[in-house]
């Protein structure tokens, strides 16, 4: 298995009683999974997407990244939430953070859509000057605030660089297969088109053409994404007491009931910190709800021991940590003795990089452990694509059942509709008049 979960460090915090006595749960929530019979049952499609795709479009998907890497320097990526993030988080966990930097036969990738900061769109816009781009539009409907203005600047700039009819062969769009505004425009302007699935959330959709597409333009093997995903389909369907993912789901609800109101997803890679990002959505959206749920909060080790190390160590004690340990990592880096060592660090000298890193891993999850934070390791063989989509399922079949077992549908998000209602209305968007007024005199 290309992720295993090491439990050696709950033993003062869950016992193996209180871990059989979740399987009557854990086996009733995966019941309801698979029969399709829990809340949210019409959002089940990514279950059974690694090996139930459409492989035509998935041939179209990599026939259009290699259009794009022929023909732009740029992609820009137009989307929020899980439109954009589980692109971005494999796309820098398989290749790099400094992915734009690097030297490469592929083009850029920028993403725009995910806010409504005007700087940060006049900086995207200037990278474009003068450099070929192609615009990929992720939206559902098509008409979600942040994505669709971004796509209106850069449809025009697409049309204003080649004309309308070139812009055809720079704009492609994943959307709604049928319906929704930005269908309609695409099928009218003749944008190149992929599916959203109308069966599977945004924040389940990084193995679609939503982040397929971004993924597939960086050079990644999508081939081995979908089948490291495929892997832990067959394997995770193995019982209880052989199931990683149902045990980590159970883990999560027994530590939650005895109080901790906090997970802190762990890794000591720079690369991993996009995959926190798509970690806090999907299982922040799944599971906070009527009022229940872990917060989901990440950090970056080394760097954030310098920041949080402290309150993590000794501050209240309502977290636990879950540890992405990545055993191989892409590159590495021989330490060389300094003969002066006048920074006294030779100690560390005569090994590669990655030992240090490690006994860095080791001695904090030893003194977090010993400060009364459980420690839940995640063991990743490596950060290829087979292990990340092996990964991407692992989370996601473990966020099911643990909403589930936490009596939430994991599969809505209805709280989500609440600050978009009050932005609409103190925007003037026609058919919300009557609130403005309300919200306006509670803002003073």
């Amino acid at each position: 298995m290309a992720v295993k979960l090491n439990t050696r460090y709950l033993g003062g915090f869950i016992s193996q009683d209180e871990m059989d006595a979740m399987k009557p749960q854990v086996d009733a929530a995966v019941k309801m999974l698979h029969d399709r019979t829990g809340l949210g049952s019409d959002f089940l499609g990514w279950l059974e997407l690694p090996t139930d795709y459409d492989k035509e479009e998935f041939a179209r998907i990599k026939a259009a990244a290699k259009k794009i890497q022929g023909n732009s320097e740029v992609l820009i990526v137009i989307g929020i939430g899980g439109s954009y993030l589980g692109a971005r988080a494999a796309i820098e966990l398989l290749k790099s953070p400094f992915y734009n930097n690097l030297k490469k036969d592929t083009p850029d990738i920028y993403y725009v859509g995910n806010n409504i900061n005007p700087t940060y769109l006049n900086e995207i816009i200037s990278i474009c000057e003068g450099r070929d781009f192609s615009v990929n539009v992720i939206s559902k409907s098509g008409t979600t605030t942040e994505p669709a203005l971004a796509f209106r600047v850069f449809k025009k700039l697409a049309e204003d660089r080649y004309g309308k009819d070139g812009a055809k062969d720079h704009i492609f769009a994943t959307t709604d297969k049928a319906k929704g505004t930005l269908k309609e425009l695409s099928d009218t302007e003749g944008y190149e088109t992929f599916v959203v699935p109308d069966d599977v959330g945004g924040r389940f959709s990084v193995l679609t053409a939503v982040g397929l597409l971004p993924i597939a333009v960086a050079g990644c093997d999508i081939d081995k994404l979908m089948e490291g995903a495929a892997k832990a389909q067959s394997d995770l369907m193995a019982d209880y007491a052989e199931n990683d993912c149902y045990k980590y789901a159970a883990i999560r609800n027994i530590l939650n009931r005895k109080g901790k109101q906090v997970e802190m997803l762990v890794a000591y890679d720079p690369a991993f910190a996009m995959m926190n990002e798509w970690y806090k959505q999907l299982f922040g959206e799944s599971e906070g709800k009527d009022n229940k749920g872990l917060l989901p909060t990440s950090v970056v080790f080394s760097t954030d021991l310098h920041s949080m190390g402290q309150f993590i160590q000794q501050g209240s004690r309502l977290m636990f940590e879950t540890v992405v340990d990545i055993k191989q990592p892409k590159q590495d880096f021989f330490l060389e003795k300094d003969e002066a060592n006048l920074d006294g660090l030779n100690f560390l000298c005569g090994q590669n990089m990655s030992v240090v890193n490690r006994k860095a891993q080791e001695g904090t999850i030893l003194a977090h452990t010993e400060g009364g934070v459980p420690q839940v390791i995640l063991e990743l063989e490596d950060t290829k694509e087979f292990s990340l989509g092996y990964l991407i399922y692992f989370f996601e079949k473990a966020c099911a059942v643990s909403g589930y077992v936490l009596g939430v549908n994991p599969f809505n998000q209805p709280g989500v509709e609440s600050y978009k209602s009050n932005m609409f209305a103190l925007l003037g968007k026609p058919g919300y008049e009557g609130a403005r007024a309300a919200l306006e005199a509670k803002l003073g």
